[in-house]
């Protein structure tokens, strides 16, 4: 039998704790205390699911509380449903500002109180099953898709292969850092939209990553006789010609692969897409250039979820994960669109 959730109550007032527990025993664990510091302890030691957090007590009222909840990293995810009186008018607006998720009216529906607090654990255990589910993914994974990424280095370095097999080697390679990088976004992205991604930059070789999304699109590029081409300041960059920078590598591949991937999808036939490094001032600035205008439809959200114009199969999501990758790096990304030209620019500190 599944064990019960845990719902800690905070109220002073000893009948609104036992209405309470009586609406909510059957279905969960109830714990309860009468004054803040004591939710605080409990909430700690006990790791309640759910806390349904009075507003107005003595001494510490349910601000400072969630506050506290809130800054602590043991109990800062755990949701919290503010309980106020109806003559509180502006207390559920404060509420939510601090990190509330919800909030109940005294006096109370049965109905109502079961409903929210249903409702909010069924969330959170949603939540946590998918990212148990993508972790559980990204671990079983990640081990053949090492190989699929070294192998083909290894067989190169063990003979002279035509032009033809090394391309297709290294196509491979390539497939399988595509992989990688989505089985890792997946996560990434969701912690990114939650502010708990933990950005852990290294020093990589922007140029390479560049030219590793560029070789992804190079069937489309020439089917649709598109010319892809890497600058690094103002001049065409040569073959081996590297750029480096902190950043994440796995983060850039598919920042890049969505915004150069856009570009091929917009660009017309026998246009040129280009991809342009610079340093300036303390920064790095990767702007992704095509031909083409952005639709008036879609330019003021143009970086918002979902946001798509033209494309059958367009989901909304490669320039927003750009967004969110740009500033888990710390920097920003923007949009201009004129005379006929489309200009993405990432602006990436260092």
């Amino acid at each position: 039998m599944r064990e019960k959730q845990t719902v800690l109550a905070v109220d002073d007032a000893p009948e609104n704790l036992h209405v309470l527990m009586e609406l909510l025993k059957d279905d969960y664990a109830i714990i309860a205390a009468k004054d803040g510091e004591k939710a605080l302890r409990l909430a700690e030691t006990k790791t309640p699911d759910i806390i349904l957090l009075d507003v107005m007590m003595p001494g510490m009222d349910g601000y400072e509380v969630i506050s506290r909840l809130k800054s602590n990293e043991k109990t800062k995810d755990i949701p919290v449903i503010f309980v106020t009186s109806l003559s509180e008018e502006g207390d559920e607006t404060k509420g939510l500002a601090l990190g509330a998720i919800d909030y109940i009216t005294k006096p109370f529906n049965p109905d109502i109180v079961k409903a929210r607090v249903r409702n909010h654990l069924e969330l959170r255990e949603a939540v946590r099953v998918r990212e148990d589910v993508e972790r559980i993914m990204r671990h079983d994974l990640k081990s053949p898709l090492t190989s699929v990424i070294s192998l083909p280095q290894l067989i190169l370095m063990s003979g002279d292969f035509d032009a033809n097999i090394k391309s297709m080697l290294n196509r491979i390679e390539d497939a399988g850092y595509l992989l990688l990088s989505m089985i890792n976004m997946s996560t990434a992205l969701f912690k990114m939209e939650r502010g708990t991604y933990s950005f852990v930059p290294e020093s990589i070789d922007l140029a390479a990553v560049v030219r590793k999304v560029f070789i992804g699109h190079e069937d489309t590029a020439q089917m649709r006789g598109l010319e892809l081409i890497l600058e690094i300041g103002d001049d065409q960059a040569g073959p081996e010609q590297e750029f480096i920078v902190s950043a994440e590598e796995l983060l850039c591949y598919s920042m890049l692969g969505n915004l150069i991937g856009n570009a091929v999808d917009a660009c017309l036939k026998g246009g040129v897409i280009k991809v342009r490094l610079q340093r300036i001032d303390d920064a790095v600035h990767i702007s992704v250039h095509n031909p083409g205008e952005v639709p008036d439809e879609i330019k003021t959200r143009f970086f918002s979820k979902y946001a798509t114009a033209g494309k059958d199969r367009g989901t909304g999501l490669g320039t927003y994960s750009a967004k969110l990758i740009a500033r888990a790096h710390k920097g920003d990304i923007s949009m201009t669109s004129m005379d006929g030209e489309v200009i993405v620019t990432v602006v990436i500190p260092q």
